[in-house]
């Protein structure tokens, strides 16, 4: 299947840059490529892409409302979005992945890492820039006011086997032969989890692990 991209970024050079890494890939392909938050909402919800790639800093609406707008809480068919950004500002990552990010990379990260979140997101996974990650997930931790509740029904064992290894940032894929079990019973444990927890995405369950003590 071809992945289906769009990029939006305020500088043109860059844009053109990402479009030509991604389309580069013989499984992705650009459908479009706007300057504004305000035209990356509208072409987002008209072309229904797989994945969108959004620099913060743009003119008309920045890349967090935007990224909110499509894949943020109360969304009905959420969008996944990678935020791309020049900053690993902490205010910036929280936000990004409150607001529903499948994905949060810096601008130097290479064109290996950029085409590597682009199909986790679209796989249903996530990739936090390993810059950012350690610090992050020390956040998680550290600055929660109170451990993340316990869900009314416990998980199984296998259950939180899998919310481990979420929180440990390992792929459907790898988690598969680290426990020795077919991918499609990995989604399996994982949406039986993130039912159970009333969350929606893979970082919001790391968040909760890292909350909860299950990641220690």
């Amino acid at each position: 299947m071809t992945v289906r991209v769009v990029i939006a970024e305020d500088q043109e050079l860059i844009r053109a840059g990402f479009r030509t890494i991604l389309e580069a890939q013989p499984d992705i392909t650009v459908v479009a490529d706007v300057a504004d938050g305000i035209d990356a909402v509208e072409t987002a919800r008209r072309l229904r892409p797989d994945v969108c790639l959004f620099d913060i800093r743009m003119p008309g609406l920045d890349g967090l409302e935007a990224t909110r707008r499509l894949a943020g809480p109360g969304v009905t068919d959420p969008i996944p979005v990678v935020v791309i950004t020049m900053f690993d500002l902490d205010e910036y990552v929280h936000a990004a992945l409150q607001h529903g990010a499948s994905g949060f990379l810096l601008k130097d990260c290479g064109p290996a890492l950029l085409v590597e979140a682009v199909r986790a997101a679209a796989r249903g996974d996530s990739l936090v820039a390993p810059q950012v990650t350690v610090r992050l997930l020390r956040h998680f931790r550290a600055n929660a006011p109170v451990r993340a509740p316990m869900p009314t029904v416990p998980l199984t064992g296998r259950e939180a086997d899998v919310v481990r290894a979420v929180a440990a940032g390992r792929t459907n894929q790898e988690i598969s032969g680290d426990l020795f079990v077919a991918m499609s019973t990995v989604k399996t444990h994982l949406a039986a989890a993130q039912a159970k927890l009333g969350l929606r995405n893979r970082v919001e369950v790391a968040s909760w692990a890292w909350r909860a003590g299950l990641a220690d």
